[in-house]
């Protein structure tokens, strides 16, 4: 047995989300956004190789000496699957290992509210989930094709790097490709899922023009498009794909994007006040004839106002979110802050609110 899979066990004990392997440091947990040191050695360099390269199949290994880094995932049997993300650096080798769940979570158990389902009634357009790395984009994915899968018969196709959850065939059926794998890139698999008679297709991430491209177009075509980005807000991640173009194109993106935009869906995990575990912010935006037209008109600068006008439709700013949640007393105000888009709003907003309460 790989000497990493204790390390693994206790991980999963301990609820955290990452390890960390690196040579002259003790193995870390990131437990709740936090990373702690586990009571162990440190670990060499000739040590940390040799701990990742248990785990590597041949090809993996070959692979890792020639590209000096090497994103993969390993499946443990009555454990659970682990992305793996190795690199070499100045000390040495060195790998994260996400920890994934081997239940697909609902949304109620992700904290997402019942305006997803709505959204996810759409059988074509795009539904794009954003925020930082390590904020659940990729579970929020994964329990949207899993809510498709059990409520439609549909041909679900995903383009991963790499897989994560594994989707058992329900109502719909669900193909799985991963980079490097099954496929040699995102806008390969795109070009070729055009003609593969699917539903529903889901992107792991637009990185690139052509895979922003190819997803806006399949939008388009009349296909349900689900992608991630790296994101702060429903604006920016607009702003994002239009500017991925050239000038003289991106009137032409604003009209296309205006009509296939069905949801951005933006999400942050915060450290809750008790310690204990992190808890859901969201933003969400809501396609509409008038977010498209600012869209159209280059006005987005004007949507985040249109959301809070929305708010009675399941329309969310983060800020809003943020808020309601110190309310709650479910987070503290310095998370509130330290998480909020406008600072300085957001302070007067939680002084209003300490004021409320006293008297």
């Amino acid at each position: 047995m790989a000497q990493l899979i204790k390390f693994f066990q206790a991980a999963i004990k301990h609820a955290a989300s990452d390890v960390h392997i690196a040579p002259g440091e003790p193995v870390m947990f990131r437990r709740f956004g936090t990373l702690m040191k586990v009571k162990s050695p440190e670990i060499s360099a000739e040590k940390s190789r040799q701990l990742i390269f248990e785990v590597l199949t041949p090809a993996q290994q070959k692979q890792l000496d020639a590209d000096l880094q090497l994103d993969f995932v390993i499946s443990i049997k009555g454990l659970g699957r682990f992305r793996g993300s190795a690199m070499l650096h100045r000390l040495g080798l060195s790998a994260v290992f996400r920890c994934i769940p081997v239940e697909i979570p609902s949304f109620a158990e992700l904290g997402l509210p019942p305006i997803i389902e709505k959204v996810l009634d759409n059988h074509q357009g795009m539904i794009l989930v954003t925020g930082g790395t390590g904020h659940g984009k990729s579970t929020t994915l994964a329990a949207m094709v899993d809510y498709i899968n059990t409520k439609r018969a549909h041909h679900i196709l995903t383009v991963e790097d790499p897989i994560e959850f594994v989707h058992p065939i329900k109502k719909s059926v669900v193909n799985q490709r991963q980079l490097s794998d099954s496929t040699l890139s995102y806008d390969n698999a795109l070009r070729g899922a055009l003609r593969q008679d699917p539903d529903v297709i889901m992107i792991g991430e637009l990185r690139d023009l052509a895979t922003i491209s190819l997803a806006i177009s399949a939008a388009e075509t009349g296909h349900l498009v689900l992608g991630t980005l790296a994101t702060s807000s429903a604006p920016k991640t607009i702003d994002r794909i239009i500017d991925s173009y050239p000038s003289t194109e991106q009137n032409q993106i604003r009209a296309m994007l205006s009509e296939s935009l069905k949801a951005v869906i933006t999400q942050r995990l915060v450290v809750k006040q008790d310690g204990k575990g992190r808890v859901l912010a969201l933003e969400i935006l809501l396609g509409s004839l008038s977010v498209a037209n600012l869209i159209r008109d280059n006005k987005v600068y004007q949507i985040p106002s249109l959301m809070q006008m929305g708010k009675a439709g399941g329309m969310e700013i983060m800020d809003e979110s943020l808020v309601e949640l110190f309310k709650q007393g479910t987070i503290s105000a310095g998370e509130a802050l330290a998480n909020a888009n406008d600072r300085n709003r957001m302070t007067q907003q939680l002084g209003h609110n300490r004021r409320s309460t006293d008297q």
